[in-house]
């Protein structure tokens, strides 16, 4: 009996996340998440037909107002949801952002912006959307940096 391999086919749900430093601090977004506020870097799904590159710029801007240009990545990181059966697949991309123009209109869910220190991330690890946050900033200020020459699209 043949089975169909799509059904039994089980996929990461691909995410990015933009990291970026300023003066010490570290860009963060407050969002309403179901578990409550949570603490997270501008981070979202990578959508159909997009690159990896061009859905962290976006999703930077789309929930946070700032103009993200990714330099290196980071790390890919694959956890499992705390409230689910979903696993997500992260790349955390690190670079540099320019400030909006004017004021943003966020995406919906977004309540704050911050520019917090290490320390203070670290201090909330209770409020954060998930533990990979803190891995990524504590990769990102071991100096873990890859190329973005490690990514391609063939597409």
């Amino acid at each position: 009996m043949i089975v169909n391999n799509k059904e039994r086919q089980w996929k990461p749900n691909a995410t990015v996340a933009a990291i970026i430093e300023r003066d010490g601090r570290f860009l963060m977004i407050e969002e309403e998440t179901p578990s409550g506020l949570r603490l997270n870097q501008p981070a979202g799904h990578l959508e159909r037909g997009e690159t990896l590159l061009q859905a962290v710029a976006r999703e930077a801007l789309e929930e946070s107002g700032w103009l993200f240009t990714p330099r290196g990545l980071t790390g890919i990181y694959l956890a499992d949801a705390q409230d689910g059966d979903i696993t997500y697949m992260r790349f955390a991309f690190h670079g540099d952002a320019v400030p909006p123009a004017s004021p943003p209109r966020l995406d919906e869910g977004i309540v704050a912006v911050h520019w917090l220190a290490y320390e203070d991330i670290a201090a909330q690890a209770a409020r954060l959307r998930s533990p990979v946050v803190l891995q990524c900033l504590a990769d990102y200020r071991n100096g873990i940096a890859y190329p973005l020459q490690l990514i391609s699209d063939l597409r």
